[in-house]
């Protein structure tokens, strides 16, 4: 029981993560937090380049979509980088020829009309030549988005560009991505659809109806391979591809996507698909919340711009702002029914047609219409109508559309469910705590306790006693509540922690702690323990950890092989805080000789320098022999300054210069005086020996 554990405190707010987490993933529109981690993942490098043109493109298409203005500061480079490729037609590969338009396109480069005829001409000629799926989508994407710059763009031989391409295809509607290919693609069938969109955009005839069809029922055999999830998500994903092939949920469902509304946008008549597939990959790429990666990014935000505004089905989002609601309050229920960029929906009514308990009871099934706030453009329900308790409830809504045309344009999904959590204040009553003497509760001492307030209380017990707690919690409904964590704690002076569960009936929580059997788990340690109760649940509004008073404790000696005490944690930032005061005991200072005494000595040690005086007086110093020619004078000069210097660092060392630093300046006052006390000497030679021999 001592074992080191979390915190009530530390229980209490992972109670409350745990129990929000299930709810706080929620599927909501395209917001500004979207835009945010678009223009942090996408962020150009020191030369305001971001990598190859796909990376270019996959990033101004972006920002283009999302009406960020950042892509306008990087169109200068972006569309020189595009230039460079567009320049070389010839040496350019298919692939880079097709981002290198689509940049163009997106950011309004300026391209000359010769640059684009030559490579026009380079994209025919590829596909001519290729059998392969790569190579046909983006020669074609490249032709398509050069036409859709204004320029005059035919392909004559557009039939049988689109038998070619066609003959990839396979019996469950995906596609090969050559002859060769073993395996087929539902990658590969996304961006086969886009190609033949784009060959039907820049055929200079009709194309074959029956081949359109034929497209169709494909289109309509690949949406039978699509997968689901329980939440109504769903999304495609490659069934037998190599390692290398694989292209993950997130990337096969934007290849679909692109293809199937670029195929609907030029074949006429309407797709067989059921709207719920199409709002099941709303849901699905608005479920990835902020990607991670600017490939999940782009493919997040290009997919949904081409579903919210398709000809198959323009699914329509039902989200809630909030989805916890306090009865205390008395919170409303707000519901938002947007397209996935959070555009208004068409006139509609949402009505809450069941309210589902967490065990999926059904706690209400009756119709009840929510009202629409124009001005907000929300449907609101005041719940405390609906009779609902705290706690966590599934909320199924329906959607109808009030104008019948507008059910072949729009999916709504039919019925939608989204979980919701219920909070309120929980009603604390009949709380007591005391010490009995017997099995049979007859108690020595009982207290009540007003668990909300701060009431302590005082106990003392022995070995053969008993602890007994007790109180009832009440939702506002007048239901028994039953938290997740209820924890006694009791906590010794020597900072040793007991942790026990409350345990609850369908009337009250009690506790009844023995302590003749709870002795060696309390290490024999006798003294007073602090009492702290702590009671939390998600849906509890005034959960509280309170003090609840003390307990003297008389528990018997420990015997000699009993378990001790485990040794405490120690906080790893106690070495950073103040250090005891340390108190030094000093030497008596010795005593020191009589003033007197001391004023003597130094007369002494005047006395040589007095006599150095006299001396000098007796003598008859004089200037007669100091040089007169310049050089001369000038070293003996230095020569005296120097001997000064001498003597001032002399006095500087008595005053405050250590030695060391005193024997530093002397060594190089020695090499100085060395010098020009050798040349004033050198002269002073010279010149008496000139008048010896005069």
């Amino acid at each position: 029981m001592a074992r080191r554990r979390p915190a009530p405190a530390a229980l209490l707010i992972l109670v409350l993560a745990a129990a929000f987490a299930s709810i706080s993933s929620a599927v909501r529109p395209v917001s500004d937090a979207h835009r945010s981690a678009a223009s942090e993942l996408f962020a150009p490098s020191a030369d305001g380049s971001f990598g190859d043109l796909e990376s270019t493109y996959e990033a101004v298409k972006t920002f283009q979509i999302l009406g960020l203005d950042k892509y306008k500061s990087v169109t200068g480079k972006a569309c020189e980088f595009a230039a460079e490729k567009l320049a070389s037609p010839a040496s350019s590969s298919a692939k880079d020829l097709f981002h290198a338009v689509r940049i163009s396109g997106v950011l309004g480069c300026s391209v000359d009309a010769g640059v684009y005829d030559v490579v026009v001409a380079r994209l025919k000629a590829v596909i001519k030549d290729t059998n392969s799926l790569l190579e046909f989508y983006y020669s074609v994407g490249g032709l398509l988005s050069i036409k859709e710059q204004g320029h005059n763009i035919v392909l004559s031989d557009a039939g049988s560009t689109f038998h070619a391409i066609k003959a990839l295809s396979q019996s469950d509607g995906r596609w090969r991505y050559d002859t060769n290919s073993a395996e087929s693609s539902t990658f590969a069938a996304g961006i086969a659809l886009e190609a033949l969109a784009g060959v039907v955009s820049l055929a200079d005839a009709e194309v074959d109806p029956s081949m359109i069809g034929v497209v169709k029922s494909d289109i309509v055999k690949l949406f039978d391979t699509i997968k689901s999830y329980d939440d109504g998500t769903f999304y495609f994903d490659e069934k037998h591809v190599d390692a290398t092939e694989y292209k993950g949920p997130v990337m096969t469902s934007a290849s679909v996507v692109r293809g199937v509304t670029a195929f609907t946008a030029v074949a006429s008549g309407k797709l067989n698909i059921p709207g719920e597939k199409i709002l099941g990959l709303a849901k699905f790429f608005l479920g990835i919340g902020l990607p991670g990666s600017t490939k999940d990014c782009f493919n997040q935000i290009e997919s949904l711009s081409f579903l919210e505004n398709n000809r198959v089905f323009i699914p329509l989002i039902l989200s809630l702002p909030s989805k916890v609601f306090s009865l205390t309050s008395k919170d409303q229920l707000k519901v938002e029914v947007t397209t996935v960029f959070g555009s208004a929906a068409p006139p509609l009514k949402v009505n809450l047609v069941q309210v589902l308990g967490s065990d999926s009871k059904v706690i209400t099934s009756e119709n009840k219409e929510l009202q629409f706030d124009c001005d907000n453009n929300v449907h609101y329900l005041d719940i405390a109508p609906l009779k609902i308790d705290v706690g966590k409830y599934s909320l199924v809504f329906e959607i109808s559309l009030q104008e019948q045309d507008h059910e072949t344009v729009y999916a709504t999904g039919g019925k939608n469910t989204e979980n919701v959590f219920i909070t309120g204040l929980i009603k604390v009553d009949k709380a007591e705590i005391g010490i009995s003497d017997n099995d049979a509760g007859a108690a020595e001492s009982v207290q009540k306790l007003d668990l909300p307030k701060d009431t302590k209380v005082s106990l003392s017990a022995n070995h053969l006693q008993k602890l007994r707690l007790s109180f009832q919690l009440t939702t506002p409904l007048g239901h028994t509540f039953k938290p997740h964590q209820v924890f006694l704690k009791l906590k010794h002076e020597s900072k040793v922690e007991h942790l026990f569960v409350v345990p609850g009936s369908a009337r009250q929580f009690k506790l009844v702690l023995d302590f003749l059997g709870l002795v060696e788990k309390f290490y024999y340690l006798s003294g007073r323990y602090d009492l702290e109760l702590a009671v939390g649940d998600a849906a509890m509004e005034n959960s509280f950890l309170r003090p609840l008073g003390h307990l003297e404790l008389d528990l018997p000696e420990a015997p000699e092989k009993a378990p001790r005490p485990p040794a405490q944690a120690v906080d790893p930032f106690s070495k950073f805080g103040p250090k005891a005061e340390i108190s030094h005991i000093f030497r008596s200072p010795e005593k020191r000789p009589p003033k007197e005494l001391s004023l003597a000595f130094m007369g002494l040690t005047l006395l040589p320098f007095i006599g150095f005086l006299i001396g000098l007086m007796r003598l008859g110093v004089n200037m007669k022999n100091f040089p007169s020619l310049p050089g001369p004078a000038a070293f003996a000069s230095l020569f005296h300054a120097g001997i000064g210097a001498v003597l001032l660092l002399y006095v500087l060392f008595w005053l405050k210069l250590d030695l060391f630093t005193t024997l530093k300046y002397l060594g190089f006052l020695s090499v100085f005086l060395v010098f020009v006390g050798h040349r004033t000497l050198s002269y002073l030679s010279s010149a008496s020996t000139k008048q010896k021999t005069a």
